[in-house]
């Protein structure tokens, strides 16, 4: 059935006014978890995340399930817990597939080189990667906490490409000039250092800054 234009315009101005004017209540970060070594920092960002006004969006990749039963005492379903939504790995339909979901970005802790090579090709054979994708064809922010050693060249390669692309490779190196006491002391240094790309800056978990408490 065919509407005449003042029908139309019924239906039209409402929705044109909905779109322009809509906004997430709080700013979203997706956060990414492969099967590297390192899913620590994966957790310790949804924590600190917690205590924070931004609705994080987590995907867990198959691997990532293992390693989480291999590095720590948690079980998938506890990390899930954390994050304001889950996003199963395969599901491509999922909001943050789109561009037109609105996020401050996206962190990959850690990150496999497997899923640099299907970032830098392009090639999003899961949700996970598309996220990705969208957020470096989207100019937002894309922290890869690339987690392997020693490389490879086509491990530097992938990391070169996704460098000129836009994205920001930060593999979790600790920081010795703070003397940490603890391993949890130096994860927390890198997430915090990674919290800082995207200016957020929770109130626990402080870090020792240069210029500020060592090297005055």
């Amino acid at each position: 059935m065919l509407i005449n234009y003042r029908q139309a315009s019924q239906f039209a101005s409402p929705k044109v006014e909905s779109i322009a004017t809509s906004s997430p209540p709080n700013p979203r970060l997706i956060v990414g978890i492969t099967g590297a070594s390192g899913v620590v920092y994966g957790v310790r960002l949804l924590e600190i995340l917690r205590t924070t006004p931004i609705e994080t969006h987590l995907i867990l990749s198959d691997s990532a399930r293992l390693a989480i039963n291999y590095e720590t005492n948690l079980k998938p379903k506890a990390i899930e817990a954390l994050a304001t939504e889950v996003h199963a790995f395969r599901d491509v339909a999922a909001c943050v597939s789109s561009g037109s979901f609105a996020t401050l970005g996206m962190v990959i802790a850690p990150c496999s080189m497997r899923t640099l090579a299907e970032i830098a090709t392009g090639v999003t054979a899961s949700l996970l990667t598309r996220a990705a994708d969208v957020v470096l064809k989207e100019r937002r922010r894309l922290v890869l906490l690339t987690r392997e050693a020693p490389l490879n060249l086509v491990h530097l390669r992938n990391m070169t490409t996704v460098t000129e692309m836009g994205g920001i490779i930060f593999p979790p190196v600790p920081a010795f000039y703070s003397r940490p006491e603890s391993i949890d002391e130096m994860v927390d240094y890198t997430v915090r250092r990674v919290l800082d790309l995207f200016a957020v800056d929770p109130s626990i978990a402080p870090i020792p800054r240069w210029g500020e408490q060592i090297g005055r």
